[in-house]
């Protein structure tokens, strides 16, 4: 099934952007009848027929609605440094959007090398992942924080800082408590300063570790995603 996305409706009509307008013709060559499927990104499956077809924008009857409720009832949050190479952050977006997850936050943190990204080029990295992947619900992504401000907010749910420092002994599947949401901090190439490490743990984060091996910050990020979705199936949780 080939999934487009749309963000608004005219009643019981539609109009894709440019951007999918030109895949539908030029890549499925699909014409005026044809049946298609799209997504809001809010938990909807839509079936549509094609009413006019153009490059600029084209024209879609909605003829069906199926609702999709959140597979997961737990919620994974991840806040995350920016990479020096902005593909990197851009290939975890894809993974994790995959596997399932709820929101990412870009961080800016002491060891930062990147402190500036374009939020509609991630915005765009999340939709296709999530037409890829056939979801119906499209994670959240914030405008970058800094560390400092970041930790200050509230979080109902268990809250982790990944450190390279912490022991095997304090693993994140052995902390991570099925069934919970859970916000997972990931740091930059250089990692965490302590200070950061110890900010956060005032605030109330555990340290936990993501494994024996040195991991690079975005598979980081997809190692925490994967861990916690895999505990919460393994356990039945729904």
């Amino acid at each position: 099934m080939q999934l487009f996305y749309i963000s608004g409706f005219i009643g019981d009509a539609c109009k894709l952007n440019e951007e999918e307008s030109r895949h539908c013709i030029k890549v499925l060559r699909l014409r005026s009848g044809d049946a298609i499927h799209l997504t809001d990104g809010k938990g909807k499956f839509y079936r549509g027929r094609l009413t006019d077809t153009h490059l600029k924008g084209c024209q879609v009857q909605i003829v069906g609605c199926d609702l999709v409720p959140r597979v997961n009832p737990w919620k994974i949050h991840i806040a995350m440094a920016l990479t020096k190479n902005i593909e990197r952050f851009e290939w975890f977006l894809e993974k994790a959007t995959e596997i399932g997850f709820n929101e990412i936050t870009p961080l800016i943190c002491e060891h930062s090398e990147r402190t500036i990204v374009k939020i509609s080029r991630l915005e765009k990295v999340l939709v296709s992942a999530m037409k890829q992947s056939l979801k119906a619900w499209l994670p959240k992504v914030n405008e970058p924080q800094n560390f400092d401000q970041f930790i200050e907010p509230g979080f109902e749910g268990q809250k982790f800082i990944a450190w390279c420092e912490t022991g095997l002994a304090s693993e994140l599947h052995t902390l991570y408590r099925p069934g919970s949401d859970a916000l997972v901090l990931i740091g930059p190439e250089g990692d965490f300063s302590a200070r950061e490490v110890d900010v956060a743990k005032k605030a109330g984060f555990v340290t936990v570790s993501l494994g024996e091996s040195r991991l690079r910050t975005e598979t980081a990020g997809v190692v925490a995603c994967h861990t916690i979705d895999l505990i919460n199936r393994v356990k039945g949780v729904s």
